[in-house]
């Protein structure tokens, strides 16, 4: 199956799962991810504001606060088609929704890319290998190569988005990880480094 086709296949299943499967598996996820050792020992935690088809990162960044975490979010340019890193402190203020719906933040300081100890990354699919089906704007595989991210990086799905296979070329870069509502599936020996469980 090509990318577009299982994009859309992915897609519809999301559509079809109901809100409040999303919510209480989207809960356990978060739990997954607090309670790993690599969230423990994150400074600096990047996670996605997410869209409502998404798993939901909002607990996550809650309790990153709460531990005293910096989290970052991606500030996104849709004419330069790149994003930055920026730090929040603040999910009620200082962000606007675009006309794809994704929130943005307004302003909010660049934080430094070495800096990042783990980045939870969105997507529409995995497989076991850690392959990532995206949207189709390369925005994360770019932003994974093009700077110096030395953190571990886990993609967020619902068991749902899980394939056997995604179809993959030089430029796609894997995720170390994928963490779903039945817990976390190692793909690579650096999330291991990172102190994955």
């Amino acid at each position: 199956m090509d990318k577009d086709a299982l994009r859309h296949e992915l897609k519809t299943k999301l559509m079809q799962m109901s809100g409040g499967d999303r919510v209480k598996k989207s809960k356990v996820i978060c739990e997954h991810i607090i309670g790993s050792d690599v969230f423990r020992q994150a400074a600096v935690v990047m996670a996605y504001l997410s869209l409502p088809h998404e798993v939901d990162t909002t607990p996550v960044i809650l309790y990153a606060w709460q531990c005293g975490k910096t989290v970052a979010v991606p500030k996104v340019s849709w004419e330069q088609r790149h994003m930055i890193p920026v730090e929040i402190k603040s999910l009620e203020t200082g962000l606007k929704a675009d006309d794809k719906g994704l929130r943005n933040p307004v302003n909010g300081t660049p934080v430094p890319f070495e800096e990042i100890d783990l980045v939870l990354t969105p997507g529409l699919g995995f497989d076991e290998q850690g392959n990532r089906l995206g949207r189709g704007g390369a925005y994360y595989d770019r932003f994974f190569v093009a700077h110096k991210i030395t953190a571990a990086r886990w993609g967020l799905a619902f068991s749902e988005q899980l394939c056997d296979t995604i179809p993959h070329d030089d430029d796609d870069v894997p995720v170390d990880a994928v963490v779903t509502e039945q817990g976390i599936r190692i793909c690579s020996e650096k999330s291991c480094k990172h102190g994955g469980k």
